[in-house]
């Protein structure tokens, strides 16, 4: 690097960092979760403003490239902290509304979403239409776990009856989201000519569980003490990196390996060792990784040329992705006898899609299912749909009682990597 490009780095990176936390500051202040200002400042960034002026003078093309390294070293961390927080225990504790809520809240958009892009393909479709059809039903069924749970929590719902079914149903959303995904990779073809490594992901899965999390059991009874200690975390930080260069190098992406070796981690007597490392990992992925990331996905959304044409494709995405999801969630929360209004309510919650929506989209946009168009049509739809939560919940349920906006962002707490407060309370 020369000192041009070190200089120019170093000052779009903290231009990033200020931005993004002024934005999600006041986006907190305004009742929404931060992670809707720091999108709104990698946009702000990018070239549906000024043509790209701001970005093009913070951050020169030569730059870039070591952007987009930062990007998905935060990415990876990112998902490796929503694998350490899921817990199979909030499935078992939620009854047997969870798993039919989350069928319904993901069948339905996604044969919606599918429905839409044979509609949307003339426009905007891929060389691989059965990919490009696919795709568009996966980014139309996510849920944010990560995002859901800090609202639960800002709200005071996460260790309520109805707190304690929406987290498990997000819970399963995330993994079958990521099964999806990962099919849908596994059958596009997107390894190239390696292909044939693909039929080693099924042996890697089973390795991780049964071989890998029992090893990985056996470290931690040995630890003197539950503390997170230097080694430790450097043992930790090699794992999720070698994980994630793993599922890469096997066509699949990075963010399932990095996901993948979070689940596999212990959970039984590693508490305060997993809250450690959630609380140093959480702290720098949420102030510089994730910005970078925001503003790497904001540099490649251009919402200048929308015209009449492309807001109405846009009213369309918008009314499949909330639509389908509402109503399968809200039809199987009815189903198993759940009132009306706290129906409503979990249908509004599983709409949330921030953080974990945009990184489906980016993987959508590498691997080519996406052209540039679509793709900021659809981070204007994991937008709008994570800012609606807020209001339809205080519509349906009221205000929280005790909630201040602004005491979590003074703590220094983040969406992206809160962690839920675990609960149990019974079945809604």
């Amino acid at each position: 690097m020369t000192t041009h490009q070190t200089t120019a780095l170093l000052v779009g990176l903290a231009a990033m960092v200020v931005l993004a936390r002024l934005l999600g500051a006041l986006a907190r202040r305004l009742g929404q979760p931060a992670v809707i200002g720091e999108v709104l400042a990698g946009i702000a960034l990018g070239p549906t403003l000024f043509h790209g002026a701001i970005s093009d003078t913070l951050l020169p093309a030569d730059t870039r490239p070591l952007l987009s390294a930062l990007a998905a070293v935060g990415v990876a961390v990112f998902m490796f902290i929503v694998g350490l927080e899921w817990d199979a225990a909030l499935i078992r504790g939620s009854g047997a509304i969870a798993p039919s809520v989350s069928l319904s809240s993901i069948l339905l958009p996604f044969g919606l979403g599918a429905a839409l892009g044979l509609y949307l393909m003339d426009d905007y479709g891929t060389d691989d239409k059965t990919a490009f059809l696919l795709f568009l039903g996966i980014a139309m069924s996510i849920t944010a776990f990560p995002v859901l749970a800090r609202i639960l929590t800002d709200r005071n719902m996460a260790g309520t009856p109805l707190g304690v079914v929406a987290l498990a149903c997000a819970a399963i959303d995330d993994v079958l989201a990521w099964a999806l995904l990962a099919a849908v990779v596994a059958i596009s073809g997107s390894a190239g000519p390696d292909q044939w490594r693909m039929l080693l992901a099924i042996p890697y899965l089973l390795g991780m569980l049964f071989l890998v999390r029992p090893a990985l059991r056996r470290l931690a009874d040995r630890l003197p003490s539950p503390r997170l200690t230097p080694t430790v975390f450097a043992g930790i930080l090699a794992g999720l990196l070698l994980s994630a260069a793993a599922t890469e190098w096997l066509g699949l992406h990075y963010i399932f390996g990095a996901f993948l070796f979070g689940v596999v981690l212990p959970r039984s007597g590693t508490e305060r060792l997993r809250r450690d490392v959630h609380e140093r990992l959480g702290q720098m992925s949420g102030t510089l990784l994730l910005p970078v990331f925001f503003l790497v996905a904001g540099l490649k959304v251009d919402l200048s040329g929308l015209d009449a044409s492309g807001l109405g494709d846009l009213g369309l995405i918008l009314l499949v992705a909330v639509g389908g999801k509402f109503v399968g969630a809200f039809a199987a929360a009815r189903v198993n006898r759940m009132p009306l209004r706290q129906s409503a309510a979990l249908a509004t919650l599983m709409n949330t899609r921030g953080l974990t929506e945009l990184i489906v989209l980016n993987v959508g946009l590498q691997l080519g299912y996406l052209d540039q168009e679509l793709y900021s049509l659809m981070v204007v739809m994991a937008v709008v749909t994570t800012a609606m939560a807020g209001p339809l919940l205080t519509w349906l349920l009221g205000r929280p009682t005790g909630h201040d906006g602004a005491t979590a962002e003074a703590a220094g707490d983040t969406d992206h990597t809160e962690a839920p407060e675990r609960a149990t309370g019974p079945a809604v």
